[in-house]
Order: structure tokens, then sequence, then C-alpha cells
């Protein structure tokens, strides 16, 4: 048997075609809030642990 990867023709896309789609970003936006919440808690616990 013949491997099909050997046999397939190169296949190029843009990245574009290839996520089959726009990215709008809300995985940066998650990511910053996600973040920006960790920091708050963390400061927060620190400073009720002081008093």
């Amino acid at each position: 048997m013949t491997d099909p990867r050997n046999t397939d023709p190169a296949i190029h896309e843009t990245t574009t075609e290839a996520r089959a789609g726009s990215t709008p970003g809300v995985a940066r936006v998650v990511l910053v809030v996600g973040t920006l919440l960790v920091i708050v808690l963390f400061t927060i616990i620190v400073l009720v642990g002081r008093a």
C-alpha cells in the first residue's frame, strides 16, 4: 500500500482560508480580563492578610 500523504499534491492556502474566517481577538480580551482579575484578587488577599 502506498502512503496517501505522499501522493496528495501540496495545498497552498492563505492564513484566512486555513482558519476559515477572520479572528475577532476574543481570546486576547479574555486573557487580559482574566489576568487583571487575578491581580486584583491577589491584591485583596494580600491587603486582607495584613489586617
